[in-house]
């Protein structure tokens, strides 16, 4: 039989990769992904007796990976300057490598709640249903998140508007 530890080392490494993603998506930063992930696992540790017996426990720890970093955002003073001035660009905007740094500094700029919309929509595909639920809203705030975070993305970086379009008739 399997004693709680090991269960949750099993839930470790078969989700842990997948996690790691969503909390890249959320913070943008290795490091504070890997804290991030790391806070939630140590508090998901402590209820595994309980967690261990619900029905999806990936479910719950993405959860508790927004509140947390919804949290942390809240608690903290940002420490980024952003500059009004985009850097010269001397290379082709349809580079993938460019492309995904452009999208990823444009989502950086979006607020929490946002950013995890559009991280748990279109990068983790979830309906407006389970984005709801994991946001713990309705439907409706799902969508007019989603919809206020493209109109910002597209001013953010208009370079890629066109891509933005796309999703907003997904």
């Amino acid at each position: 039989m399997l004693d709680r530890n090991d269960s949750f080392r099993e839930f470790v490494a078969a989700h842990q990769q997948s996690l790691m993603r969503t909390a890249y998506l959320l913070t943008g930063d290795a490091h504070l992904a890997e804290d991030l992930l790391q806070s939630v696992l140590l508090k998901l540790l402590g209820r595994w007796p309980k967690l261990s017996h619900i029905d999806s426990p990936e479910a719950y720890a993405r959860k508790a990976l927004l509140n947390q970093h919804i949290s942390w955002r809240r608690r903290r003073a940002s420490t980024e300057l952003l500059s009004t001035a985009p850097p010269e660009r001397s290379y082709s905007s349809e580079n993938s490598t460019v492309v995904r740094l452009a999208v990823r500094q444009a989502l950086m700029r979006l607020s929490p709640r946002q950013r995890a919309v559009i991280v748990l929509r279109f990068y983790e595909d979830r309906t407006e249903r389970e984005t709801a639920e994991l946001l713990n809203c309705s439907i409706g705030t799902v969508k007019s998140h989603t919809h206020h975070a493209l109109a910002r993305l597209r001013g953010l970086a208009p370079d890629l508007a066109p891509k933005f379009a796309e999703l907003n008739d997904i």
